[in-house]
């Protein structure tokens, strides 16, 4: 077994002893400079490089375990190499989470031709440097969200992928919560007929106290805008993928603390202060394409809420509402009910055989399901996608979108107005 984070020879020499550990039926390795197809849409296992290995990293390294065993998959996983910045550190995440090597060097992935799939889960300033050297070497690539900084950074992320021909996709992991995969169903079915209003909040309560640390999240040159990226980036994309685009915002984008205790100096025991240069709440309502109005929140200044999402999607034949903290239940109104028994009805989404989506794989009815396999499913969809060479949303396309609407709010809380999306 080869421990990239064991040696001190560089890149070059973990890929020889990777090679020399026996990379049977393995791509020719050419240089990252030029773009080169490395992968086989026919082949059979698929390794896997993760980056990063602390909250997203646990979640991704168990979906990559539990896929292959709930799902049938169209290639086999292997979880090749996990890659962290602190060699300890990363060393026992690789020994807990099943990883075969692990590395302190992001490029011994993205470079290395064992590898098929790049896996990104760093903050967000990591994320365009790694994804399109990913994708130049001719590596399928998953990404967290937000899918960049800013539009720039997006717009090269697209391009590069788009150029290279692989496989790509942004871990907006909502999107396979069952009970929103069936709103979507039903949605497309028409069960409400025309859509008049999109409402979603997510709120957390991790900011209520002014003595929580200044941490990455709260940077603008680390995570892009603060919480408006972090987690309104996922009420954006439940919005356009149930109901669609964005034609114009009018939003506010807010600082409540704007400075906060760095954590380097707590654990000195001194107290010193840092600015945060990121905004710690934002909201907007907005038009949609088809003439629907949205209004879109996020918060961490929510005391009790630790990570609520809830959505109300109101049309002429009836409304669809969700919440997060009761994750396996749709609630479902139907206008063309009889007058004497109307009312929202509970869909536990929980069903099997077909009826539901993705729940047929788990337990029997009843049984429910929780945050990880929201990833499991996100995953499955992806691994087949690569296994396929077809596109898999949401793709690097919808983060590009998703960013072009969180652009127009930051705009618009700067210049006080409406603005419209192109």
């Amino acid at each position: 077994m080869v421990r990239a984070a064991h040696y001190k020879g560089g890149r070059r020499h973990f890929q020889s002893l990777l090679l020399a550990a026996g990379a049977h039926g393995a791509p020719e390795w050419r240089s990252s400079n030029k773009p080169v197809q490395t992968f086989d849409v026919m082949k059979k296992n698929f390794r896997v490089g993760l980056i990063g290995y602390r909250f997203m990293g646990r979640a991704h390294s168990n979906a990559w375990r539990q896929a292959p065993r709930f799902f049938k998959l169209k290639a086999g996983i292997e979880l090749h190499t996990l890659c962290g910045r602190d060699a300890t550190g990363v060393e026992a995440a690789r020994a807990q989470l099943g990883w075969q090597n692990a590395t302190t060097d992001w490029r011994d992935i993205v470079e290395s031709p064992l590898i098929d799939i790049v896996d990104i889960a760093t903050p967000t300033f990591a994320h365009a440097e790694m994804a399109i050297a990913a994708a130049r070497c001719g590596k399928h690539v998953l990404c967290e969200k937000p899918l960049g900084l800013d539009l720039k950074q997006c717009e090269a992320m697209v391009a590069a992928v788009k150029k290279a021909g692989v496989v790509h996709m942004v871990c907006h992991n909502y999107r396979r919560i069952p009970a929103i995969a069936l709103a979507k169903r039903m949605l497309d079915e028409g069960a409400l007929g025309r859509i008049f209003h999109f409402r979603a909040r997510y709120a957390q309560d991790r900011l209520a106290d002014p003595e929580f640390p200044l941490d990455w999240r709260l940077q603008k040159e680390t995570s892009g805008s603060g919480v408006h990226s972090d987690i309104q980036s996922h009420l954006i994309d439940l919005a356009r993928y149930l109901v669609g685009e964005f034609t114009e915002v009018c939003g506010l984008v807010n600082t409540f603390v704007p400075r906060r205790p760095l954590a380097a100096a707590l654990a000195r025991g001194i107290r010193k202060m840092g600015k945060v240069t990121a905004p710690d709440s934002a909201l907007f309502i907005g038009r949609m394409k088809n003439g629907a109005l949205a209004n879109l929140e996020a918060t961490r200044y929510a005391p009790g809420r630790k990570n609520q999402i809830t959505l109300e999607i109101n049309g002429r034949k009836g409304s669809l509402c969700f919440d997060f903290e009761d994750m396996n239940r749709l609630q479902y109104y139907n206008a063309e009910d009889p007058a004497d028994r109307r009312g929202f009805r509970s869909i536990l989404v929980t069903e099997r055989d077909g009826i539901q989506p993705y729940v047929g794989n788990w337990w029997p009815p009843g049984h429910g399901l929780g945050y990880e396999h929201t990833f499991i499913h996100t995953f499955a969809d992806f691994v087949n996608a690569c296994a396929e060479g077809r596109p898999v949303h949401p793709t690097f396309e919808d983060g590009l979108k998703n960013q072009r609407v969180l652009t127009a709010v930051e705009e618009s809380s700067q210049k006080g107005r409406w603005v419209r999306l192109t």
